[in-house]
């Protein structure tokens, strides 16, 4: 035969989107065992099923007792205390009976007798106790879809119930060694014999990008054997790797071969080394002719390759970095230990933002929502806020760009944002720090977020949110766009048994309350309608018991650990509690103006309003959208 030559001299990214429109990829599903899916990428996003931890537990070895108990106990008046009449003994871990809030540490005990101690310091309620939901909130979003699953996200499934997860198959890819020189390793070698390692090679790489790979053994140079090997991989595989015969040599094969059983799209990329590699399709099935020379095979699996078995699973595998970024909060530490801390990461503007996550040894999901991790030597105490750090990137650097970073007030309906604009195909995420409206507001001072999700209330003039842009935000041109607006109310026990009708209740029947954190929405809310019924906060039983998100309140409540909560009628629902309306409120998204021109924030004002995002806030309830998307 012939000498061939190349059909086509395509630019490399030109090429890829070339072949990949001609190609026809199905994404299969398959449904495993979680601990089964490391490295497995989810095709819908997860959410827990429980809440972790799923009882309220001591979070020290110690005590367990009434926090009223140790009322006025000093360094210089010991307070003593009888076991099974003013505590129990627990360990880490242990449960916690409803009939005591709060837990003493054994270091804090002076030993009297085998049943007795005598403390020297008052304690406080839930001190030292962690509560159900602490990590993981029941129905809370764990991972989104088109995640690829790390050992620290399959921990957190299983903290939180899921036990079954929905992934991605791996395609089964055909690697076909090709040459009469070929000699598989540990052969006698002869002058011409050259090693088959490519193979093997790819074969790794194969399994680093996601797919299952499955290795030939080698074929000759004959026309015949090459063609009769490549329709069986054909009939066993999902993408066939042909290696070696892509040039234009007398015995390089390998275009004639898919030529005459399926199509050449492309023969020739613009790329040195691998200007030889071959994409075509048999019996509509991907079929790469990759060049045998080493370097210029590497070139192309991971330039191509790569691309196409990503097409199959969704996602790729990202290399680490390491990054400067600006400290948001500062970060204490001691002298004892060489620490490591989580960090969220995102631009904002041209500035790398890190800010730390939860540092409790039990919070998983600080290692599930981590993007990057601050190593403080040994020798320094503490970082301030503002300093510039190093950060060991555990997401592509591009991702982070492509992050919108969203600090202020919770909603569930910020997850669902979260995971419909991960799946577009832009390559985008949200990463949200819940920390109030007025934690949104003060990282809008600062600089430190693109959006900040509020719900306000001037208690003057009953108006929400923009009051407050204007006296806290009057130096920056912010923008609101209007979200939902929504109801909120009391989260009760299902079956209201205590027969709860208004919040003058929480006072006349002695309930136990349950608050949101100083500067969030429904805080201020909460206090408004206090002030309104003459109410003061030391007559609410749990005033001061905070927690972070809607769903923790809703969480606490149906465990019985509080008899009511405020919060939005959504994580009611998800939690099955029973709710009493109070108001409608307006939860917004601040916005700097000069950030409606980026990318990632008309993607998100795009999905705010597509029917897909809609959708799912129906499903959760209680939400009005007819302004959704509007620009004040």
């Amino acid at each position: 035969m012939g000498q061939n030559i190349y059909l086509s001299n395509y630019e490399l990214k030109d090429a890829i989107s070339t072949y990949f429109e001609k190609l026809n990829i199905k994404k299969e599903f398959e449904e495993l065992n979680t601990e089964d899916c490391n490295g497995r990428v989810t095709c819908e996003p997860i959410y827990s099923l429980i809440s972790s931890p799923f009882y309220n537990c001591s979070a020290m070895d110690g005590i367990a007792l009434k926090a009223e108990s140790t009322i006025g106990a000093s360094e210089k008046h010991h307070i003593e205390l009888k076991e099974d009449k003013d505590y129990i003994v627990v360990d880490t871990g242990d449960p916690i009976p409803k009939e005591y809030d709060c837990v003493v540490m054994v270091e804090d005990l002076i030993r009297t007798g085998d049943k007795s101690v005598k403390i020297y310091k008052s304690a406080v309620s839930w001190q030292n106790i962690r509560p159900l939901g602490e990590d993981i909130v029941q129905n809370s979003l764990i991972i989104p879809s088109n995640h690829k699953i790390r050992p620290v996200d399959i921990g957190a499934m299983l903290a939180g119930g899921v036990n079954k997860v929905k992934v991605y198959k791996k395609p089964v890819v055909g690697i076909i060694p090709t040459g009469t020189e070929l000699v598989d390793p540990g052969s006698e070698l002869k002058i011409g014999d050259i090693i088959d390692f490519n193979s093997r090679v790819f074969a790794a790489q194969v399994e680093d990008f996601g797919g299952k790979a499955k290795r030939y053994p080698i074929v000759k140079d004959d026309y015949n054997l090459i063609k009769n090997t490549v329709l069986t991989a054909v009939e066993e595989c999902d993408i066939v790797l042909i290696n070696a015969g892509s040039s234009a040599g007398r015995e390089d094969f390998t275009s004639e071969v898919i030529n005459e059983v399926g199509q050449v799209f492309i023969h020739g990329v613009a790329i040195k080394p691998g200007k030889p590699v071959i994409m075509g399709q048999v019996q509509q099935k991907p079929v790469i002719g990759i060049p045998g020379y080493p370097v210029s095979a590497y070139f192309v699996m991971e330039n191509i390759v790569k691309n196409l078995v990503e097409k199959y699973i969704a996602l790729g595998q990202k290399p680490l970095k390491v990054e400067k970024a600006i400290l948001s909060r500062r970060v204490m530490s001691s002298l004892k230990y060489h620490e490591f801390v989580r960090m969220k990461l995102g631009y904002v503007g041209d500035k790398l933002i890190a800010t730390p996550l939860s540092r409790g040894a039990g919070a998983t999901m600080s290692l599930v929502r981590a993007d990057g991790i601050l190593e403080v030597d040994q020798s320094i105490e503490g970082i301030e806020a503002g300093e510039k750090i190093d950060v060991k990137l555990l997401k592509d650097k591009d991702d982070i760009k492509n992050t919108i970073v969203c600090i202020g007030s919770h909603d569930p309906i910020i997850d669902v944002l979260a995971d419909l604009i991960h799946v577009r195909e832009k390559g985008y995420f949200l990463s949200s720090a819940h920390v109030g409206s007025m934690g949104g507001i003060m990282s809008l001072i600062k600089g430190e977020t693109h959006l900040a999700p509020i719900h306000l209330l001037d208690m003057e003039t009953g108006e929400y949110n923009i009051s407050y842009i204007k006296k806290y935000l009057s130096n920056k041109n912010i923008k609101l766009i209007k979200c939902v607006k929504r109801i909120q109310g009391l989260m009760v026990q299902k079956g209201n048994p205590l027969g709860i009708s208004s919040m003058e209740d929480i006072v006349k029947k002695k309930l136990k309350f349950v608050n949101r954190q100083r500067g969030a929405g429904t805080r201020l809310l909460f206090d408004y309608n206090l002030k309104k019924l003459n109410i003061k906060e030391e007559e609410i039983q749990g005033y001061e018991r905070e927690e972070f998100t809607h769903l923790s309140v809703a969480a606490a409540v149906a465990s019985g650990d509080a008899d009511c909560g405020l919060g939005v009628y959504s994580a009611a629902k998800l939690m099955n509690l029973d709710f009493i309306p109070i108001c409608n409120e307006e939860y917004d998204l601040a916005i700097p103006e000069e950030y409606l021109e980026l990318d990632i924030i008309k993607e998100l004002l795009q999905v705010i309003k597509s029917e897909e995002f809609l959708k799912e806030i129906d499903k959760l309830g209680g939400y009005d959208y007819s302004d959704i998307g509007t620009v004040i």
